[in-house]
C-alpha cells in the first residue's frame, strides 16, 4: 500500500527528531497501525495521544472493540510498534537548554463547554442538533464500560492529574492532547455548537499547574499557535483535503515545537 502524500511529507529533519501525534491518524484500526508504524520507522521516537477518531468503533472496522476495551487495545498496538501512549512512562527530550518532559494524555471531553446562552449538556446538545451540527461521537464514540462519555472523562482527569503530579517539578513539560486544555481556541470556529465535543474547564489551567513550555492538540482543524498565560497552545492538525482547499495550500506536516538536543 503506497501512503498518502501528506504522510510522505512526515520527514525528520535529523536521525534525532522526535515526532508527536496529536490524534486522529485514523478510524479503522489497521490503518491506525499501518501509519504509526510508518512513521515509527523514521523518528527516533514517536509519542502519540489518541483523537476521537481513533476512539471510535466504526461499522466497517473488523476490529469491533468499544469504549475502554479500544483503547487499550490501540495502547497494546502502539507498544508493540514502540510508540509512546499516555499509558507509558513519560518520556525526557534532553534538550539544549534544559531536559523537558513530554506526557502525552488522554482525557477526553465533559460537555462543559456549552453552547453560548446555554447551562446545560441538554440544553446545548439540543441547539446543537437544531443547528445541525453534532458530532460523530454522538454515534460513534462508545464510552463502555462508562454510562457516559462525560463519566469516561472524569475518570481519565483524576488518573492523568494524579501521574502528572509525580513529575520531577524542576522540569517543564510539553502537554500533549488531542483536545485543547482550554476553551479560548474553540472560538474561532464557525460553528460554536461544536465546542461541547473539545474538552474541559477542568484542564484550564493545567499548562500552569504543570510547568507547560507548550501544548499540542489537535481536534479543531484550525491550525495556528495561540498563547495563554505566556504559554503557546500549538494546535497542529493536518485536517482534511477540502479544508486545505479552502486554506490555499496543502498544511506543512511538521512543525518543531522544543530546541536541538543538548
Amino acid at each position: 500500500m503506497g501512503l498518502p502524500p501528506v504522510v510522505e511529507r512526515i520527514r525528520p529533519g535529523s536521525d534525532e527528531d522526535w515526532l508527536i501525534v496529536a490524534g486522529d491518524v485514523g478510524e479503522i484500526f489497521d490503518d491506525i497501525a499501518w501509519a504509526l508504524d510508518a512513521l515509527r520507522g523514521r523518528f527516533a521516537k514517536v509519542i502519540w495521544a489518541p483523537g476521537n477518531h481513533e476512539l471510535w468503533s466504526h461499522p466497517s472496522d473488523p476490529v469491533k472493540l468499544r469504549g475502554v476495551e479500544r483503547y487499550m487495545a490501540l495502547v497494546a498496538l502502539c507498544r508493540r510498534l514502540d510508540v509512546i501512549t499516555p499509558e507509558d512512562d513519560y518520556p525526557v527530550w534532553p534538550g539544549a537548554e534544559s531536559r523537558v518532559v513530554v506526557a502525552p494524555l488522554f482525557v477526553l471531553y465533559d460537555y462543559s463547554w456549552t453552547v453560548p446562552g446555554t447551562t446545560t449538556k441538554e440544553d446545548s446538545l439540543q441547539r446543537a442538533y437544531d443547528a445541525g451540527v453534532v458530532c460523530t461521537d454522538e454515534i460513534l464514540l462508545f464510552p463502555d464500560p462508562y454510562p457516559d462519555r462525560e463519566s469516561w472523562c472524569s475518570a481519565r482527569l483524576i488518573e492523568t492529574e494524579k501521574r502528572l503530579t509525580t513529575i520531577d517539578a524542576a522540569l517543564p513539560t510539553v502537554l500533549v492532547s488531542h483536545w485543547p486544555l482550554r476553551r479560548e481556541p474553540t472560538e474561532v470556529m464557525w460553528h460554536p455548537e461544536f465546542a461541547q465535543w473539545c474538552g474541559t474547564y477542568r484542564t484550564a489551567d493545567w499548562h500552569l499547574r504543570f510547568r507547560a513550555t507548550a501544548t499540542v492538540y489537535g481536534h479543531l482543524h484550525i491550525p495556528r499557535t495561540t498563547w495563554h498565560d505566556g504559554v503557546p497552545f500549538e494546535e497542529v492538525s493536518l485536517g482534511y483535503p477540502r479544508e486545505w482547499t479552502r486554506r490555499g495550500d496543502a498544511p506543512q506536516p511538521v512543525r518543531r515545537i522544543l530546541s536541538g538536543r543538548s
